[in-house]
């Protein structure tokens, strides 16, 4: 696996493969990586020659100064799983290569995907996605970038941005890979208290349970039955659940016939706040 920490001469590698028709996957990852991370570079080595993972903590998209603080940083641990899966490049950037001396985010228009769910609870959030993602993008140049529909939201605002940007690469989305219990898999498990993590699969219980009633009921009751559940556990709590247009990602108030909804939601257990997300219909 070939290792760069400088954009210039990671552009020059590439520049120089892409010259000779090669294509190019890329997986942009914050680092401490799991299997989740590794089943999105398999998928972008079944269609690709070359593939590219980045491992950068983008200080940008953090609102919670704490949260980027405490964020894992395993790079040593994280290069042995990406030469396990025989990946071809890592980029590794510090902050410094990345923003030079002025660490702040483009602002974006999204047009209106960024003020639904995360973006109510995350302000800037996702301008420091758009900013970070649109910035590796111009330096891998990739013909497909590989993201996990986990992050659901954040997958529909790059979409947008390769649209809006006329970014010429494809954007492809991953389904969720999930511990045996049913727990998506996120950096963030690694920071759950014991308990916390023997409650956290009643989070995808929940989902489940709410797809199966989003079949007789109303949206609204549901989002209700859902709120009463984690009103009584003891260790959870609820953020936000919220079944929407995957197109818009609006909160639907009846179902429509021919369009596609999902419910999302986000938990806090303890202070580790963790999101899911299931296709309804």
């Amino acid at each position: 696996m070939k290792k760069f920490d400088k954009k210039s001469e990671l552009k020059k590698y590439l520049s120089a493969l892409k010259n000779d028709k090669t294509s190019i996957g890329f997986v942009p990852t914050m680092g401490a990586l799991h299997q989740g991370h590794l089943s999105l570079v398999k998928s972008a080595q079944e269609k690709n020659d070359i593939t590219v993972v980045s491992i950068f903590v983008n200080p940008t998209q953090f609102d919670n100064k704490e949260d980027l603080v405490k964020y894992p940083k395993t790079l040593e641990n994280d290069i042995k799983l990406l030469e396990s899966v025989n990946c071809d490049v890592l980029f590794s950037p510090s902050v410094e290569e990345i923003y030079a001396e002025n660490i702040s985010s483009e602002s974006f228009n999204f047009d209106g995907l960024e003020h639904q769910m995360e973006g109510k609870f995350r302000d800037g959030h996702f301008d420091g996605v758009g900013t970070i993602v649109k910035t590796l993008f111009e330096i891998v140049a990739p013909d497909t970038a590989y993201f996990g529909k986990k992050d659901f939201q954040q997958l529909q605002i790059i979409k947008k941005l390769v649209e809006k940007h006329s970014i010429p690469l494809k954007i492809k989305g991953c389904d969720i890979f999930r511990e045996e219990d049913g727990l998506a898999m996120s950096s963030r498990n690694a920071r759950l208290t014991k308990e916390h993590r023997e409650a956290a699969p009643f989070i995808y219980k929940t989902l489940k349970k709410a797809k199966k009633k989003f079949g007789t009921k109303s949206a609204d009751k549901v989002t209700k039955w859902v709120e009463k559940k984690f009103k009584k556990h003891p260790l959870l709590e609820l953020e936000y659940f919220t079944i929407a247009n995957e197109k818009t990602l609006e909160t639907i108030n009846k179902k429509e016939p021919k369009q596609k909804y999902r419910a999302f939601i986000a938990v806090f257990a303890g202070e580790i706040r963790l999101i899911d997300n299931i296709r309804l219909k």
